[in-house]
């Protein structure tokens, strides 16, 4: 029986994962820049701790969680996303002790069961943000600022990030009832799922993606007029910060985020070269999550992003190399002695520099050829005669020229054309 990947899953092949490698290697040094540490956490959790974080109004827990039982009964769940999960181990490991402020961050996979399309995988990878322990808007601006920053870095040019605020518990339910007062009359204009989502929390309504729901959508209150001084100080002091960093924004009275743990400050950073779906990130604030996971209150701000995304809106932007960098150096045998003098030298070769040599006794002329297609800066060449002189010859692959050297001058030749 020939086997394939389960549906809605993917292998990440050679000539891919370098894109993947290159996104998390910036993703991590810009973290440590802002402060952040590292958190990885189980692949699956208690169910309830999703069910009850994420809301059960949302799509998430009412119809994409991998949710299964182990065998003494107990309800698992792969996760969904990254935030109950930290802020699981949060409270569990007393993280905040001391009244400090956490930093986190995490790049891992995560799995929902969707249908699968094109860039929207079952199992799909994000890298997210997590602070805890602050009440300070700086914060919310902080991870703001990280985002557009990381996606600069990468290359993506031309991003915008848009904000607005959820409220809070206290100002809350009377937009929830101002909504409901204003969008019962044209109910009959939504979706199923907009009609459901219009009995358990009518916010969830903006998250749809159904482009009759939205036109509807665009005559709803905005939130702004709800809010209670608490949540509007907050959010124009957030806004104060952002301008104050240069970070381009506007705000979006029609955002809305998927999870119900936002309070506050929710935001997006969109891009232009995706289309219609533009967003490459998205979080906010949730300052009741912690002590609904039963941790001490404990204000938070996060932010999270799908890699697959990224990568399009990078090959989109062109910020990425057509091929996988290849070796700077390539060493080429012919015969079995060559080929032992050849092992040496590419082992000594590579403590300076990616170094590449041929296991398959072709031609020395198939081994250049593969080494000017690879990328290959150097090429270091050993047949029978270098052997018998104790040399190899050094060629720079860019003009051509080529020298014989004794072995051990090599080496040092190398990584002088390296460093030209």
């Amino acid at each position: 029986m020939k086997y394939r990947a389960p549906r809605g899953t993917r292998d990440i092949l050679p000539d891919e994962s370098w894109k993947w490698q290159r996104v998390e290697s910036v993703f991590r040094e810009t973290a440590a820049r802002f402060g952040y540490s590292e958190i990885r956490t189980p692949v699956f959790e208690e169910t309830e701790l999703f069910a009850r974080g994420i809301g059960d109004s949302t799509d998430i827990v009412r119809k994409e969680m991998y949710t299964f039982a182990d065998r003494k009964g107990r309800s698992l769940t792969l996760r969904p996303e990254g935030t109950a999960g930290v802020v699981r181990a949060y409270v569990e490991h007393a993280l905040g002790r001391g009244g400090r402020v956490t930093k986190l961050f995490y790049f891992c996979p995560m799995f929902r069961y969707e249908r699968p399309q094109a860039g929207r995988y079952r199992q799909f990878w994000q890298w997210g943000l997590e602070s805890l322990g602050s009440l300070s808007p700086v914060v919310d601006a902080e991870i703001i600022h990280f985002s557009v920053s990381l996606f600069a870095r990468l290359g993506i040019r031309g991003t915008e990030a848009r904000v607005n605020s959820a409220g809070c518990r206290e100002c809350t339910p009377a937009y929830n009832a101002l909504l409901k007062e204003r969008l019962a009359v044209r109910l009959p204009e939504f979706c199923e799922d907009c009609r459901a989502r219009f009995e358990r929390n009518p916010r969830r309504m903006f998250d749809c993606k159904n482009e009759a729901c939205l036109t509807v959508l665009k005559d709803a209150p905005s939130i702004l007029g709800s809010l209670c001084d608490g949540c509007r100080r907050h959010f124009e002091r957030v806004q104060a910060y952002l301008a104050r960093m240069s970070v381009p924004f506007r705000v979006d009275t029609s955002l809305a985020r998927g999870l119900d743990y936002y309070t506050k400050t929710v935001f997006e950073v969109h891009y232009h070269g995706l289309g219609a779906q533009s967003a490459l990130c998205g979080g906010g604030r949730y300052d009741q999550l912690v002590e609904d996971a039963g941790g001490d209150p404990t204000p938070a701000c996060g932010v999270s992003s799908g890699v697959e995304r990224l990568i399009a809106a990078l090959e989109s932007e062109g910020a990425l190399p057509e091929a996988q960098p290849g070796p700077a150096v390539v060493v080429v045998t012919m015969g079995d002695e060559a080929s032992l003098a050849g092992a040496a030298l590419a082992a000594a070769l590579r403590e300076r520099a990616a170094v590449e040599m041929d296991y398959q006794d072709r031609s020395i002329k198939a081994q250049l050829r593969d080494a000017a297609r690879l990328g290959a800066r150097v090429a270091v060449i050993v047949g029978a005669d270098e052997v018998a002189r104790g040399e190899a010859v050094v060629k720079d692959m860019a003009s051509g020229e080529q020298r014989s050297l004794p072995v051990g001058e090599v080496v040092g030749e190398v990584a002088r054309l390296l460093a030209a």
